[in-house]
């Protein structure tokens, strides 16, 4: 049997890094395609590297020539920026996506789509959360996911585009780089670090189920190994926390390092869910895959690697 060759698109984000290594170790070829230096990451030595946006068709086109899948993690902006520049957000991320699909279902490539499960679904009938219950997004970030998982949809009839979607929860983990506008595991605790106020949207703050990121990471990998064609996957923890109960859950780790925590208390936000916790339950009894990292064990592991990064 040859070699599968895999095009990871945004492989050196926060996730790739994590799946990367996991590709590697089953026996593939990966190509990473990134928008930054190589220098700023650190990809395994045998991952090839190409630096460009997946929207230079040219560059795209002969990408998907030499691959056999195609894992899609890029994404432009984040919830904050895409509320404020809703505009924006479409058309720096749908245009290419959509012109990504064509050419892949040209070519008779299959697909792993990195979809959002924190925004897609909007204020759910009920928790914990099933791939079949409505999607009603209430911000501009997750109507444009979803918009871009419909287009999957009708290029899987219209174009027969082989794909598996994927919809992760809240991820965190070693190697998230905080203040970025996502991640409020990583900000709450390097504020906490760095003895300045965690900022929460609200009395609670919003309800999210949280999960490592090498947990996604196994979870994109079994749902390209053993999911389904046309089926989507939830990657979740299935437990919910307020952002104010998650402080409290770190609170005795980071005062053991010496931190005091203190919340500050801001006013909701409209685009903002409320609570949203996935049921990963169709991934397991497809795949078999379970998370392993349990929160308290996580909060450990990214506090530790908080300290490196904050000198």
């Amino acid at each position: 049997m040859s070699q599968i060759k895999t095009l990871v698109i945004g492989g050196a984000g926060f996730i790739g890094k994590n799946l990367v290594p996991i590709l590697l170790d089953s026996g593939r070829y990966v190509t990473v395609l990134g928008r930054k230096l190589l220098s700023t990451y650190d990809l395994p030595a045998n991952a090839q590297y190409v630096e460009g946006d997946f929207g230079n068709l040219a560059l795209i086109a002969r990408l998907l020539d030499d691959n056999d899948e195609v894992i899609q993690l890029a994404y432009a902006t984040v919830p904050n920026t895409s509320y404020e520049n809703p505009l924006g957000d479409l058309l720096e991320n749908l245009p290419a996506t959509v012109q990504l699909f064509a050419e892949i279902a040209a070519r008779g490539l299959k697909l792993l789509l990195v979809s959002s499960g924190g925004t897609v679904y909007g204020e759910a009938e009920r928790l914990p959360i099933t791939e079949d219950l409505a999607t009603k997004p209430i911000s501009p970030y997750g109507l444009t996911k979803l918009t871009i998982e419909n287009y999957a949809r009708l290029y899987s009839v219209t174009k027969g585009l082989k794909f598996i979607c994927v919809r992760p929860s809240n991820a965190y983990g070693m190697g998230q780089m905080p203040f970025t506008g996502q991640g409020f595991v990583s900000t709450a605790i390097a504020s906490v670090m760095q003895n300045k106020s965690v900022q929460i949207f609200g009395e609670q703050g919003t309800v999210r189920d949280y999960i490592y990121v090498s947990d996604i990471a196994s979870g994109i990998y079994a749902a390209l190994d053993k999911g389904k064609l046309n089926e989507t996957y939830n990657i979740g923890s299935g437990i919910g926390l307020s952002n104010l109960q998650l402080i409290f859950r770190a609170k005795l780790l980071l005062e053991s390092n010496g931190c005091m925590v203190n919340v500050q208390h801001l006013p909701a936000r409209e685009f903002d869910v409320k609570q949203n916790v996935l049921d990963s339950t169709k991934l397991t009894e497809h795949t078999q895959w379970s998370p392993i990292i349990d929160l308290d064990a996580g909060l450990v592991m990214t506090t530790n690697w908080l300290k490196g990064f904050n000198g």
